[in-house]
């Protein structure tokens, strides 16, 4: 028996229309009473925002909120978190909104009572055994968008602002211990950010289906994940007031993290450095990517992708998978080249570079190189 591999699912998920209200009971069942909420720029003055924080004012548990939370946070961001934790003495948090705010909370939940950099827990190696344990804060998250699943994940995405480069910080502790999945939520979520976010679920899982590692619990979640974008997704983009199809996104977004524990590859190789160099959406920037990188992978995912297209419905294969990806972006309005979203060739070796030392290269199924990595910018940009 040559197989060997370290497996962890997700934690206690509560889903469903107008869920929302049972936050006071989460911070109750993990002991928080003065929790810190976490959520982003743009979230802050809207009235789902406002929602949730009158739920926890109304059961005397305060209304603190931090929301210098911007798309692709970086040290900076999180300094600042972590000084309002502190003055505020919390005890917890509850992290509300899309990928770069959930991210965010559940760093300033892990770093508050760490002595080192963020930087030394870094997902290499061991270094998540440098941590202590015992400080880090409970986290409770409420997604607001269906993409990321950094609800249901166990590391969070920082971007160096120095160098630039985005890093993984890891814990197992990370993974937040309650998750209230609200559809209603995400009722307001325009056209855009839907397709960026809900592509972002997919990619998730499609890359994970791809990866060559071992992992047949997370292969299986990531097909029905896969299925669920697509019968869903359209329908939130064209009317986002379908509960339903906003439910099954959710749903979707916390598979598609889910899967991923079996890896990621090259969309996300190369979407990382473009987000981190000229502050592009993730989700938008890897539906842009994946096209060519599907054509890319061809030669090691066509048995594969023959398989994916069966279980999804679609006829002729692998070719008759590409045309219906590039239908389906076609339909979200998704750009076909990085420049419509602001990116230039003009730091391209050092993107091809980047991508190649990303994490996420490791688990596309064939070796990337500078050489192949600025061809594909090359494509798409």
């Amino acid at each position: 028996m040559s197989l060997v591999a370290n497996w962890s699912y997700p934690t206690a998920i509560r889903f469903g229309a107008g869920r929302v209200a049972e936050l006071p009971d989460a911070c109750a069942q993990l002991n928080i009473k003065r929790p810190l909420f976490v959520t982003d720029a743009g979230l802050a003055s809207l009235p789902i925002t406002a929602q949730a924080l009158g739920v926890l004012e109304t059961a005397g548990l305060g209304n603190a909120i931090f929301s210098e939370v911007f798309p692709n946070p970086d040290e900076n961001s999180l300094a600042k978190g972590l000084k309002r934790y502190a003055d505020g003495n919390h005890d917890g948090v509850v992290a509300f909104g899309g990928g770069s705010a959930v991210d965010l909370a559940k760093l300033i939940a892990f770093m508050q009572g760490q002595t080192r950099s963020v930087w030394d827990y870094e997902d290499v190696g061991d270094w998540w055994t440098r941590a202590n344990p015992d400080t880090i804060a409970p986290i409770i998250a409420v997604p607001t968008t269906s993409g990321t699943g950094s609800e249901v994940g166990r590391a969070s995405v920082l971007t160096n602002s120095k160098s630039h480069v985005k890093k993984i910080i890891f814990h197992p502790k990370i993974l937040p211990s309650i998750v209230i999945c609200d559809p209603e939520l995400a009722v307001g979520m325009p056209p855009v950010i839907t397709a960026g976010t809900g592509l972002d679920a997919f990619i998730h899982s499609f890359e994970a289906f791809c990866s060559p590692f071992y992992h047949p619990m997370s292969q299986g979640i990531a097909l029905e994940g896969m299925r669920l974008v697509k019968d869903n997704l359209l329908k939130a983009y064209k009317d986002g007031s379908d509960i339903e199809a906003r439910g099954h996104m959710m749903s979707a977004a916390a598979m598609g993290a889910t899967a991923f524990q079996k890896g990621l590859g090259a969309v996300h190789a190369l979407s990382h450095p473009v987000g981190a160099v000229y502050n592009t959406p993730h989700g938008m920037t890897n539906a842009i990517a994946l096209p060519a990188v599907v054509r890319f992978n061809r030669p090691a995912i066509e048995d594969r992708v023959c398989l994916l297209a069966a279980y999804l419905g679609i006829e002729g294969g692998f070719d008759g998978f590409y045309d219906w990806l590039v239908g389906f972006s076609r339909a979200l309005n998704v750009p076909e080249k990085l420049s419509a979203i602001g990116v230039d060739r003009l730091q391209i070796d050092l993107l091809a570079q980047m991508a190649v030392e990303d994490p996420s290269a490791g688990g596309n199924p064939i070796t990337l190189t500078p050489e192949i990595t600025k061809a594909l910018y090359e494509e798409i940009i």
